[in-house]
């Protein structure tokens, strides 16, 4: 019994305790799992009618937990896009503000990393999987608590990435970290399931209801 809208070119966010269901949003949006009633609709048509792999050709999707792979900087980039040029892969670095700390590797991007990341500090790693999305340039950009766990510098920079990501795609953010998401279209409070509140920063403080003792 959820019932949103989001219109191209909008960025939205979800927000709530834990275990509310904002996850699972995003969860239907790239077919994780189908649901028992009513439907999920892109421009239109059920998703259920796409091909999973058409469906989420139109998605950039970057989680919380960012996997690098047991390959290069320069691999691990363009898992992406497997016909991306070296050259389109510096940009999407440089964009996700990852090119300076690449650069600093004796072997740049062409150094092997481990399985995991390991020697990779989590913004790192977060900025490569910003990297890895800005190079697949998809109309449509989901985001899973892109911040958390990062130290204020790190905060910093991940979030002028994922403005670079973000800008001109319909983006759907998970975030507790509500001081990045105040310039959202519309942020909707999930609580339990359902959707509790929903407006932009601005109304939903004039409110003073749910979102605004969160905010507090």
């Amino acid at each position: 019994e959820v019932n949103l809208e989001v219109l191209p070119g909008q960025k939205v966010a979800f927000v709530g305790d834990s275990g509310s269901g904002k996850s699972s949003i995003l969860s239907l949006f790239m077919r994780l799992y189908d649901p028992w009633q009513g439907q999920v609709l892109f421009d239109g048509t059920d998703i259920r009618r796409f091909t999973l792999s058409s469906l989420r050709r139109q998605m950039a999707i970057m989680l919380q937990d960012s996997f690098i792979f047991n390959m290069t900087i320069r691999e691990n980039i363009a898992l992406a896009r497997h016909e991306a040029t070296t050259e389109e892969v510096i940009q999407a670095a440089k964009a996700a503000e990852a090119d300076e700390f690449i650069q600093e590797f004796p072997q740049g991007y062409d150094t092997s990393l481990g399985e995991g990341g390991a020697g990779l500090s989590g913004g790192q790693k977060r900025r490569l999987a910003i990297a890895r999305a800005i190079l697949r340039d998809s109309p449509l950009v989901l985001l899973d608590e892109p911040t958390t766990g990062l130290d204020a510098a790190s905060e910093q920079k991940v979030m002028a990435a994922l403005q670079r990501l973000s800008h001109g795609k319909t983006a759907l953010i998970v975030t507790h970290q509500l001081s990045t998401i105040t310039d959202a279209d519309r942020i909707f409070l999930i609580a339990k399931g359902r959707i509790l509140e929903s407006g932009t920063h601005d109304d939903l403080l004039i409110k003073n209801g749910a979102y605004a003792r969160l905010w507090n």
